[in-house]
């Protein structure tokens, strides 16, 4: 078997990457990545390690993809941040995002390859979620059950009504979806479509707009300042959150079973069960790490956020036994775990 990770050397597809060899031992897995993400030159040493071959290549160049066929092409490769694009030029979005995810359905129609989409819970509609109907409890925001067709308590679900603006970075990911969906129909492409929420866990260099459970972690490792960004600047937004090793462990099921996968569209999410608010987490943060850092407050709204987002994932368990194994706690712990190991080359990023 050949599986090809595109942005095999960022936070998902590298730690994908070594999953995929550490079950597959005799398969060749090769890591096809850019190396623009800061810190993801970090990654190549550990995928040669572990037995995987990286390619150094551009998803936005198809001349410069490793030589195929593989049976697994398995897209990875993104701009992540959910501001990607908004007050610049939104080139690279575009190109990394939408037309990498053509260039690779090309290459996966070209050589026959079965192909699994890392896609996002961007995809829904920002004002239908902020419209929602909510309450504020002593350290969170919380979802009413009643409201909003496809939400409730337990989140976000696939039935949600999906016109409307979802940020420059959900357009790339939802467009790519379409995309998707039209190469199944015209050239009989096998698919899967994961919508995943926030991934988290080791090697994951958090930013602002992106990773922040490994940015709240590595703060207070470091003891750098944070910040609550937004809704009255009390950190009470919510996210659920997914351990990366979760998600691995699901998209292997997917591997091994993918005829009973093929057309799937769905949240693989961490739910109801693994959410947190930014005060919850820094409580976790202090708890685990065993220092505090000082959090500033800006009570404004940055463009294209959310007061709270959770996927419910009911249509993805009405058809595995898989769950997420690993709660927001664990996560927290890996997480610091990792942080300790390569400590100086962490702080001079």
């Amino acid at each position: 078997m050949r599986v090809l990770v595109t942005g095999g050397s960022g936070f998902v597809g590298s730690n994908l990457a070594i999953a995929l060899k550490n079950v597959y031992t005799s398969a060749e897995i090769v890591s096809f990545d850019n190396l623009y993400r800061r810190g993801s030159d970090l990654n190549v040493p550990r995928l040669k390690s572990s037995g995987v071959v990286f390619h150094r290549g551009d998803v936005r160049d198809p001349e410069s993809f490793p030589t195929g066929p593989f049976d697994f092409l398995i897209e990875c490769s993104a701009e992540p941040s959910v501001l990607a694009g908004l007050g610049g030029s939104p080139d690279y979005l575009m190109q990394s995002n939408l037309m990498g995810a053509y260039y690779c359905l090309e290459r996966a129609r070209q050589w026959n390859s079965a192909f699994i989409f890392i896609s996002t819970s961007r995809v829904y509609p920002i004002m239908r979620m902020e419209a929602h109907p909510w309450r504020e409890e002593k350290t969170r925001f919380r979802w009413c059950d009643e409201g909003t067709k496809g939400i409730t308590s337990f989140g976000v679900d696939e039935n949600i009504e999906m016109t409307g603006a979802r940020s420059l970075y959900g357009f790339t990911k939802y467009a790519s979806e379409l995309l998707i969906e039209e190469y199944r129909a015209a050239f009989g492409l096998r698919t899967v479509i994961n919508r995943c929420g926030v991934i988290a866990g080791p090697w994951q260099f958090g930013k602002v707009d992106q990773g922040i459970a490994s940015l709240w972690v590595l703060g207070h490792h470091f003891g750098r300042p944070l910040t609550y960004i937004g809704y009255g600047g009390h950190g009470k937004q919510v996210r659920d959150f997914l351990h990366v090793q979760d998600l691995c462990e699901l998209i292997i099921e997917q591997i091994d079973e993918f005829s009973a996968w093929d057309g799937w569209v769905g949240n693989v999410a961490g739910g109801v069960s693994n959410a947190g608010s930014l005060c919850e987490l820094t409580s976790l943060c202090r708890e685990v790490v065993g220092r505090e850092t000082s959090i500033k407050t800006e009570p404004g709204n940055r463009p294209a956020d959310l007061r709270i987002f959770i996927g419910d994932c009911g249509k993805l368990f009405s058809r595995t036994t898989w769950r997420p194994r690993r709660n927001l706690p664990r996560i927290v712990e890996d997480i610091a775990t990792w942080v300790r190991e390569p400590s100086a080359l962490l702080e001079n990023l």
